[in-house]
């Protein structure tokens, strides 16, 4: 018997329920992996309330690192002991075991462990498609980050920093802003600030920002146009305070002929080639130290409510691992 997380309802937190399931063997094309560590991401609660639906009764979570117990026929590309991680779809990664596209994983080398690797597979892939493919960064750009000292900003900021980035980090209290900066962020704007968008102006000597990174959606949209320069590129990957509504073309020309995007990491992964290659760049980065996977804190996963709680408060920094 395994225990699996699945939700019957969308809603808050209360409707994650755990399950006694059997797991049974991996068909073919599969692995029967055994989870060693599960990663946290704001997508979760995003399927958790059906902002992101999906087919009910579901399990959730898209980020595990773990072992191989069995692989079904035709699989060659891993084999029983292996150590692998994965993100992508279908949900389901809030169990201690779990049957998966064996296409979709990833073999971990040495030098990454279970919990760095389930800590950093899916923001680790969002910050290399933001800054490689959403909006490639040139050397002395400056950019615009929202969630500087959340699970994406956090290596995202490194990352541009190793890539001669002048990063522009946006945080919510003075504790993140000292967390952001020690992670690669030059500046710091207060997301409350009345004057932000002055702020961002002003430390690009008027200029505006190359690109803005922006995951938190409603609230903060129209700002982050304003902070852009002609020609600038709005990157909207996120909804944390809600998804942004319908906008006039007009308001893209109007500011200086602009660029905007709206991106999903799991575009840019669809092929297990793509996969790959994209996992091989962002596991270098990370064993060559330019990059540090920073996991603020812990949770047993049963206790996954709490951990959606705190997220969603905003009481958590870097990356959060469920641990089986």
């Amino acid at each position: 018997m395994s225990k699996v997380l699945v939700i019957e309802e969308f809603g808050g937190p209360e409707v994650l329920q755990w399950q006694d399931v059997e797991v049974g063997s991996p068909g073919e094309g599969e692995a029967l992996i055994r989870h060693t560590a599960v990663g946290l991401n704001f997508i979760d609660t995003y399927q958790r309330t059906g902002l992101y639906p999906l087919e009910l009764p579901t399990g959730l979570g898209l980020e595990a690192a773990g072992e191989v117990i069995s692989v079904g026929a035709g699989v060659d590309y891993v084999q029983p002991g292996d150590r692998v991680a994965y993100t992508s779809m279908p949900a389901g990664a809030y169990a201690e075991q779990r049957i998966y596209p064996a296409d979709k994983l990833v073999k971990l080398p040495a030098g990454i462990d279970n919990q760095t690797a389930a800590a950093a597979m899916l923001k680790g892939l969002t910050a290399w498609y933001l800054l490689h493919r959403s909006y490639a960064v040139k050397l002395g750009d400056s950019v615009l980050l929202y969630a500087a000292a959340g699970g994406v900003g956090l290596i995202a900021a490194q990352w541009a920093k190793h890539l001669g980035v002048n990063v522009i980090g946006v945080v919510s209290t003075p504790e993140k802003a000292a967390l952001a900066k020690q992670h690669g962020c030059a500046g710091i704007v207060m997301g409350d600030a009345t004057d932000f968008v002055a702020q961002v102006r002003a430390a690009t000597d008027g200029k505006g920002v190359a690109a803005v990174y922006d995951s938190v959606g409603k609230d903060t949209f129209e700002q982050s146009l304003d902070c852009l320069r002609p020609h600038g590129t709005m990157v909207s990957f996120g909804n944390a305070s809600g998804p942004v509504a319908p906008v006039p073309l007009t308001e893209l020309s109007r500011r200086g002929s602009l660029f905007l995007t709206r991106p999903a990491v799991f575009d840019f992964i669809s092929t297990p080639e793509d996969l790959r290659a994209a996992a091989a760049k962002l596991f270098t980065v990370l064993e060559s130290g330019a990059v540090k996977i920073e996991i603020g804190q812990t949770w047993p996963l049963v206790e996954v409510a709490d951990a959606h709680r705190a997220l969603e408060s905003r009481q958590t920094t870097g990356s959060t691992v469920l641990l089986p």
